[in-house]
Order: C-alpha cells, then structure tokens, then sequence
C-alpha cells in the first residue's frame, strides 16, 4: 500500500501532460517528442521587462533570505565542534584531481592526439569532480565521506541519478524545449552509442550535489545560521493538487509558464512524502530549521556555476570542431538576457535552488520505493556526534 501511495502520484506526473498535450497540438503531443536526448527548440517570446522585473524581485528576495537569513526571523543555532581533520588527503582526491584537470583540459582545447576520448570528457571529467570533493570532505571530516563511509549509498545515487533525469527531461518536452542539445547527433557515432553515453552523463548530478552538500556540512558556523527560523507546515494532498494544477498549466501556457518546469514535480514529491510521513527537508523546515533544504539548494546552485561555465567552454570562442555532444543551450522565453561565460541568462541560476532540493527528494522518494537507505548524513568522531546541518538533519526518520 505505500509503495502504491508512493507511485499513483507520480503516474500522474507523467499522464497530465500527456492528457493536456491531447488538447492543446494539433498531433496531440508537443513537437519533438520522444526524440532523446531533446533537440527541438520553438521560438520563444523575446524579452519582456516586466517579466523581466518581476522575476528580478523575486531572485533578490531569494538572495536577501539566503545572505541575511536574520532578517527573516532566523535567530541560528548551537555552533557544534568542528571536526578534526584527517592528517592527509585520501587517494582518491588525487585521482580526481587528475581526472578532473585532464578532461577539462580535453573537452576545452577539443583536441584529438587521444582519438574519439575526447568526445566522452564530460563524464570522466564530472567523475573527478566527484571524488575530488570527496576528498576534501575527507580531509574537512576526520575521514568521513561518502564514498568512505557510505559507498553503496554513493553508488546508487548514481543510478538514481539517471533515471531522475529522464524523469526531468520528459518535461523539457512540454515547454517546447528550454533547453536542448544540438551537438548529441554531430559525433560520428551510432544512435544507440549517443543514448548510453548520455544516460551515464546523466548519472553524476545527484552524487555531486551530495559531495557538495557534504562540503557545506563541515562548516558548522554556516550550518547554524539557518536554524530556529519560520516555522511552516505543509499539506501533503494539497501540494500534491497544485503540483499537478501547475504541470497542467505548464503544458496549456508552456511559455508563459516555462518556470513551472521544475516547480510542479517538487511540489507534488514534495507532497507525496510529507503524506507519508518520510524525512525530507520540508520535515525540517516545518520545526524551524532550513539549513538541510538550503544547503542542498545551495550544492545545485555551486555546481550550476560550474557546470555552465565548464559548457560554455566547451564550445567558445570558436565553434568548432564540435567534441562535446553533451553541449546545452537553453531556449528560455522573456528572460534570456544577461549571459556570464555561459549559456544560462543570470536569471536562470536561481532555478537550481529549487532543482537541487528536487533531485535529493527523488532520491528518497526511489529509496523509500525500492528499500535501501537513503541518508547522506556524515558522523564526526567527536563523540559520534553529526556535523553542521547533519546535526539536526539525519536523512531517513
């Protein structure tokens, strides 16, 4: 029965899009369907200030709440006891070191001495990203990390990983595609070839948001600024009816809704296990303390910067030659202005907030639907005692 009560919403994530697209096309389904990875841009609407200007409102508030969170009502926390550090750093921060600066340096100067592994550098290099931040957390944790102490729960947010992604590529579909990617069929490989290298690139965002998460814990002076704030309780069944209102909504006005892309499916996972009774990081913020669902937001945020940075590179100054089928440009209605060495509008970078809560939500959401554990939190030495925001947020409850 729970797991039922985990999947119905869910299925209806994926058939109110499909229900609305059947009115709304003509063909009844949005153009460009089922073609993966999405390549079908429309023509979006141009600039608009006041789209513009409200959406500006809207990310200043963001910024105002996350840099001044006492303005607000938070009146912070007991500072735990940093960690001690490890005295050296793991192997594997090496390994990821390496890894990372080769195929940075692969993927950017898109040269060809190492033949067709050029094409394939965004995963290997995302990998020692990964690992490199592992490291560090290491070295930061007394020698807890994820990959050292929860290795298995690492493993399978790689796979998680994927299958969330999909999930979240399915909707690019219904806004007539924000963002795609017009490089995927200009390597000389098979279709087949195309699809298993992208669904492995799609395996690391999920365990390196958790590395920076991890990352933020062994902070604990920033973990305590947002703790004894708001207080806000949600309803799980009326979240789950606005998420899938939204998503409807999103499909009938796929511009001027195009935000609701990531909006409608949080708020419905968000729903589905605050019904249920599973710890997520709304169970937090409902006794007051944000730290957990900001320092996740804040992960997705970080390695925005970095994602949109390392892509942008991968095809700047000059287009070609064309290496990077991984290559994505967005497509994004009123607001797309404002580009800092990437391809994202200044804007759009506040839309991983909400992505990054999303993408650990799925993975508890899956956790909880196929049985394994789903906590990310790390114990310190010192007394066993958990660390920053892991102190107070301790994964599965």
């Amino acid at each position: 029965m729970t797991k039922w009560k985990l999947l119905w919403p869910i299925v209806l994530t994926l058939l109110v899009p499909l229900v609305v697209a059947w009115f709304v096309y003509p063909d009844h389904l949005p153009p460009g369907f089922g073609r993966f990875p999405p390549d079908y841009h429309g023509t979006p609407p141009g600039f608009s200030m006041g789209y513009f200007l409200l959406m500006l409102y809207g990310v200043i508030g963001m910024t105002l709440f996350l840099v001044f969170p006492s303005w607000f009502g938070f009146k912070g926390g007991p500072v735990p006891p940093r960690p001690v550090p490890a005295p050296n750093y793991p192997w594997w921060f090496w390994v990821g070191g390496v890894c990372m600066l080769f195929f940075w340096w692969l993927m950017w100067t898109r040269v060809t001495p190492f033949g067709s592994l050029v094409y394939y550098a965004f995963t290997p290099l995302w990998l020692g990203v990964i690992f490199l931040l592992d490291g560090i957390v290491y070295k930061r944790n007394s020698g807890k990390s994820l990959f050292s102490t929860k290795p298995v729960t690492l493993f399978l947010s790689f796979l998680v990983s994927t299958v969330g992604w999909v999930y979240f590529e399915y909707y690019d579909y219904f806004v007539l595609g924000n963002w795609y990617y017009p490089n995927a069929r200009q390597i000389p490989w098979s279709e087949t070839t195309m699809h298993i290298e992208f669904l492995i690139t799609y395996s690391t965002i999920t365990p390196v948001f958790f590395q920076w998460y991890s990352l933020f814990n062994t902070f604990p002076k920033f973990a305590a600024r947002y703790q004894n704030g708001p207080k806000m309780p949600l309803n799980g069944n009326v979240l789950i009816l606005a998420g899938l209102a939204i998503i409807a909504a999103m499909v009938y006005w796929p511009y001027p809704m195009f935000w609701a892309v990531w909006i409608g499916p949080f708020v419905v996972m968000t729903g589905i296990l605050l019904n249920l009774g599973i710890w997520n990081p709304f169970t937090d913020i409902a006794k007051g303390n944000w730290t957990a669902g900001i320092f996740m937001a804040l992960a997705s945020m970080f390695n925005g910067f970095v994602w949109e940075f390392w892509n942008y590179g991968s095809m700047h100054p000059s287009p070609e030659p064309i290496t990077n089928p991984n290559y994505w440009v967005y497509n994004i209605p009123y607001v797309d202005v404002i580009h800092i060495f990437s391809e994202m509008p200044l804007l759009g970078y506040f839309g991983y907030l909400p992505f990054g809560v999303l993408v650990w939500q799925t993975f508890i959401w899956a956790g909880n639907l196929c049985g394994f554990n789903t906590d990310i939190s790390l114990v310190s030495e010192q007394g066993g005692e958990a660390t920053g925001a892991a102190a107070l947020a301790t994964g599965d409850r």
